[in-house]
């Protein structure tokens, strides 16, 4: 059974976000696909995690720099889990069909609370996930930019 934890965006940005995420799942030692909803954005998410933080490190690249299955963190568009991944981050409104997710020990979406869009496109992936059985965590920022978990 897959399991899924939805990050609702509503202090911060997914800019703010994603890298800390990322170096929380990178902590734990397994690989991580990060699947941009646009090609476009492929680029853009690649070159945030180079320049977020000065003092930090995270080893990841794109299709652009070759060697995907050497990367411990890849960015891509393409639903194939080219650097053998185990945890998948779904970012820009990233919608692949649960077989995919099947693949993963955990798949975490990041969605922007503040579009109207993006909150009903995660409303509706929630229930395809919900009607195949699989386990759902949703996580909701406070007022002070801190995750909690909702039931």
């Amino acid at each position: 059974m897959i399991r899924v934890d939805f990050y609702h965006l509503q202090k911060s940005t997914l800019e703010q976000i994603l890298p800390k995420l990322c170096e929380k799942a990178y902590q734990t030692g397994k690989r991580i696909l990060i699947l941009s909803g646009s090609e476009e954005r492929v680029e853009f998410v690649n070159s945030l995690l180079w320049t977020y933080d000065e003092e930090a490190f995270l080893p990841h690249g794109s299709k652009k720099d070759g060697f995907a299955e050497e990367q411990p963190i890849f960015v891509g568009a393409d639903e194939r889990n080219a650097n053998n991944a185990t945890i998948l981050i779904l970012v820009d409104g990233a919608r692949p069909e649960i077989d995919v997710l099947n693949q993963y020990e955990r798949v975490l979406n990041i969605f922007d609370g503040n579009d109207k869009a993006a909150v009903d496109f995660a409303r509706e992936y929630w229930k395809k996930i919900r009607d195949t059985g699989g386990e759902l965590h949703y996580w909701q920022q406070n007022d002070n930019g801190s995750f909690e978990q909702k039931s």
